[in-house]
């Protein structure tokens, strides 16, 4: 059996959590999040918790029970907490702002790249080369952040570029570094 399937998901003070049919509903202080259920699986709410049940043993209704365990978690989680991903900007000039609810990156290409975020999803820009991505949704925020690296990912040479902040990017040696050259 799943082990992280088997899990109950404790239901915190001032979530409520709603089934209908096979769409579960998760209301907090902070918004609400629905997802729609597989058929492989179902919840059941069980004194404060919820408790993800399979209903049959193939590979796919394990695969599914682990999964839904997760993202209900995750739906709690959000309405509670939130979720917030944090990216560095590094390189000579590089250099993020808002710009009304719209992140602006300058990061040496001809033109700066204007990136909307997604409803739900909050950027902040505390420094130039710092930016926060928030929200409720674990994989909105997730997304975005991943959207806004991909503008300028870390160069393997030099690491200048877009990177989570808890990214560690390995540089190559580059020529200078190789040995043996020469005939």
């Amino acid at each position: 059996m799943s082990r992280i399937g088997r899990k109950p998901i404790p239901i915190p003070e001032g979530v409520e959590v709603t089934i209908e049919g096979n769409r579960i509903t998760v209301k907090g202080p902070l918004g609400t999040l629905s997802r729609e259920l597989r058929p492989e699986v179902e919840v059941v709410r069980d004194d404060g918790q919820l408790v993800v049940r399979r209903k049959g043993e193939s590979k796919v209704h394990k695969a599914m029970h682990g999964l839904f365990r997760s993202l209900i978690a995750n739906m709690v989680e959000g309405v509670t907490k939130g979720f917030q991903k944090e990216l560095v900007i590094v390189g000579m000039g590089y250099r993020a702002r808002k710009q009304g609810n719209r992140l602006v990156l300058e990061v040496g290409y001809s033109h700066p790249v204007i990136m909307e975020p997604p409803e739900g999803i909050e950027v902040e820009v505390p420094d130039p080369q710092r930016i926060v991505v928030k929200g409720i949704d674990k994989e909105k925020v997730g997304n975005f952040a991943a959207l806004i690296r991909r503008v300028r990912p870390p160069d393997p040479y030099k690491g200048k570029g877009i990177r989570y902040a808890d990214e560690e990017v390995r540089l190559k040696p580059g020529k200078a570094a190789k040995v043996g050259a020469g005939g």
